[in-house]
């Protein structure tokens, strides 16, 4: 027979909410509502990661791609310093992503999706790009730096 969690997962998080409110605790799933709390976490991570993606494929399109309009380049720029805004923001409110171990995995993730964006909007060979990550990550929150 499947659970609420399983059959219906909104009304679960309401009771499950209900549930912890009221300090009703032999209501609470505790194996289900760890996994989902986990998941937040991950989330912030993996939002936070796709925001350092995005600064690292404009970067890698202001360095390599040398045929470009000044309206893409303002574009890009743009773009860098609404994620680099937004990236403050974000670790504001998590700063334990500050983690050294985990902000190196982040990049590492961001790296590959930022490399991979890149390589598809420019079109350019993909040999072009470096095959690991060319940028510090304080060089990656630097409004001043754009190579």
């Amino acid at each position: 027979m499947m659970t609420l969690y399983e059959r219906d997962f909104f009304t679960w998080t309401q009771e499950q909410a209900a549930a912890l409110r009221s300090g009703c605790m032999d209501a609470i799933d505790r194996h289900h509502l760890a996994d989902e709390i986990e998941d937040m976490g991950r989330s912030e991570q993996r939002a936070f990661a796709s925001r350092l993606a995005i600064i690292i494929a404009h970067l890698l399109k202001l360095r390599f791609q040398i045929e470009r309009t000044p309206t893409n380049e303002k574009s890009w720029r743009n773009s860098v310093i609404t994620q680099r805004r937004q990236l403050q923001r974000h670790l504001e409110k998590n700063p334990g992503l500050k983690h050294p171990v985990l902000l190196n995995d982040i990049l590492e993730s961001a790296w590959d999706d930022g490399r991979d964006l890149a390589i598809r909007e420019t079109g350019l060979d993909p040999d072009l790009f470096p095959a690991n990550c060319c940028y510090t990550l304080a060089q990656l929150f630097d409004d001043s730096y754009w190579s």
